[in-house]
């Protein structure tokens, strides 16, 4: 299985891979679409921690730890939305929680 997880087409016309710095990029799909991302995004989590979350024109490789924060988030103002978002943190050569035997 691959580690590749792609964000249906987006407008960037370059190839880049992103490893530091900062990007955004915000993609608008359809249900279908949404599923099958969410889909592929949630086989490649159980699978392994890398994921390479990508567009037609950019990537970006990433090897998290868990836990994985999930924060769910409704606002009523001029219209009612709901967001969920997912956060994967970077992760560390200490591993396990940090205990040792010296």
């Amino acid at each position: 299985m691959s580690d590749r997880v792609n964000v249906p087409d987006d407008r960037e016309r370059t190839q880049r891979t992103i490893t530091d710095g900062f990007f955004e990029r915000e993609v608008y799909l359809s249900r279908q679409e949404t599923a099958a991302f969410l889909r592929d995004l949630a086989d490649q989590i159980e699978a392994d921690t890398n994921v390479t979350v990508a567009g037609s024109e950019w990537e970006i490789p990433f090897e998290y730890r868990e836990p994985i924060e999930v924060e769910i988030e409704f606002t009523k103002q001029r219209e009612r939305e709901l967001e969920i978002e997912l956060e994967f943190s970077e992760a560390t050569d200490a591993g396990g929680s940090g205990l040792s035997v010296r």
